[in-house]
């Protein structure tokens, strides 16, 4: 749902703005192989930057692929990742997948075996491709690997959607991509045995409390918000004009939400921002509530009423997340060492990822 709603947005925003106020007009793309697709989008879409993942099939020539017949046509799973170029450089996002895949395993990712399941670099003009064969040298120049990198580069063709129920594969169905992980043999580089560094699954990081607990910390109206899809006066709210650098959470399980560095005035008296800080956190589905149809964004783990999300924003991306101040908590740069956000400062100040 979320990726078929984003999608639908941004495609609707697509050309409707104009402006350089987040200092580039256009959203970048990039395609990636590398296992089964519903692992390399779970990993992409907590990375700072990316507007859209969008599983999928792509490399094969005969026909349009399915999901019982992709890997006989020549087919590879795939993950499609559209990105804000001046959030995350197309370098920075090489560098994240080359460490979210096993680089020296040419026949298949881990427990995930055969060519429709190695690592492929996809490109579409000559500069992407030199970034790619750049990143891989590096790589390999390393150490890190006994074995020489298998990455390889090709040049990107058709690219099929996977069904919706394929899309978002990690909140749609979070036990059974738990079990999936589990069995898929990357627990074993989590645990050092085979790519250092690999990033780990870190869902359970952040809970929803009780409802005895939440309504003893949150106010009436931070309750109703959250909890009930209220709705706060505009202008009227705490953090519509606020112009401190630092990070928005959930109020109620703290998960990071939203950048001061991606916020900015609509005009309309609530806090809006043109991304998330982390998008996995932030989900969408269709409201239909009083005779009107919208997104509505809710926070992952704390499932909290958020706000909505319109096609009305400034490019790159044309979004505009309105987000109710009562859903929020602002963490002001100076506090975010200590509070445990010490890893999202960069990103505040600009000095990652670009």
């Amino acid at each position: 749902m979320r990726y078929l709603i984003i999608l639908m947005i941004l495609l609707a925003g697509f050309g409707c703005v104009s402006g350089k106020e987040m200092g580039t007009d256009h959203l970048s793309v990039a395609i990636f192989t590398g296992g089964r697709f519903w692992y390399l989008q779970s990993e992409f879409e907590k990375v700072y930057g990316v507007v859209l993942t969008e599983a999928g099939y792509t490399g094969g020539s005969s026909g349009k692929p399915s999901a019982n017949d992709f890997a006989e046509k020549g087919f590879l799973e795939a993950v499609r990742v559209t990105f804000h170029p001046g959030r995350i450089t197309l370098n920075s996002l090489l560098e994240k997948y080359l460490m979210f895949i096993d680089p020296v395993d040419a026949n298949g990712q881990f427990n995930d075996r055969g060519k429709q399941f190695r690592p492929v670099i996809f490109w579409d003009t000559d500069e992407q491709k030199e970034k790619a064969e750049s990143a891989i040298q590096k790589l390999e120049n390393s150490g890190m690997y006994e074995k020489p990198i298998a990455v390889e580069l090709e040049k990107a063709g058709a690219f099929y959607s996977a069904g919706p129920e394929e899309q978002y594969y990690s909140v749609s169905h979070p036990e059974e991509y738990i079990k999936y992980l589990a069995g898929s043999g990357r627990k074993k580089v989590e645990e050092g045995i085979k790519t250092p560094g690999f990033p780990g699954l870190k869902g359970g990081m952040y809970k929803k409390p009780g409802e005895q607990e939440i309504k003893k910390h949150l106010s009436p109206l931070q309750f109703e918000v959250t909890q009930q899809e209220g709705t706060e006066p505009s202008f009227n709210n705490r953090f519509w004009n606020n112009h401190e650098e630092g990070i928005y959470v959930d109020i109620v399980s703290g998960e990071p939400l939203f950048s001061s560095r991606d916020k900015f005035e609509s005009g309309t008296g609530w806090p809006s921002f043109i991304i998330p800080l982390v998008p996995a956190n932030v989900l969408s589905r269709v409201d239909t509530s009083y005779g009107m149809r919208r997104v509505e964004v809710r926070s992952r783990y704390a499932d909290s009423h958020l706000g909505h999300v319109f096609e009305d924003g400034p490019p790159p991306t044309g979004l505009r997340y309105c987000i109710n101040s009562a859903s929020l908590r602002f963490i002001p740069l100076k506090d975010m060492e200590r509070e445990g956000y010490g890893e999202y400062v960069p990103f505040i100040r600009g000095e990652k990822g670009e």
